[in-house]
């Protein structure tokens, strides 16, 4: 992804820390390779995306995209850390995709 910075403020820190999730944790996931698809609850357009931290923790988080200033940032609005079913099935994705040739 294409990313400028992230856009942390009162608003949405709050709301993304409160499950013990980092800020640090949270930017390696979207630096990374997330897998990224929409959110379809929402009333504004949202990603969810799911991914991995350099210390191997699952994180689940729904973010936008937020134009500020010309450039084009991230905006976390939640993220919690994944339940293991959700592990499991993020790693047996990953597995197919593996084994899938391109």
């Amino acid at each position: 992804m294409d990313i400028a910075g992230f856009d942390w403020d009162a608003g949405n820190w709050p709301k993304c820390g409160k499950h013990g999730v980092s800020r640090a944790e949270i930017e390696q996931v979207l630096l990374g390779e997330p897998a990224v698809m929409g959110d379809p609850h929402a009333t504004e357009p949202r990603l969810r995306a799911i991914g991995k931290t350099a210390a191997g923790r699952y994180v689940f988080m729904v973010f936008t995209w937020r134009t500020r200033q010309g450039e084009r940032r991230l905006r976390p609005i939640s993220a919690r850390y994944m339940h293991k079913h959700e592990v499991d099935h993020y790693e047996s994705q990953i597995e197919k995709a593996a084994k899938t040739p391109h």
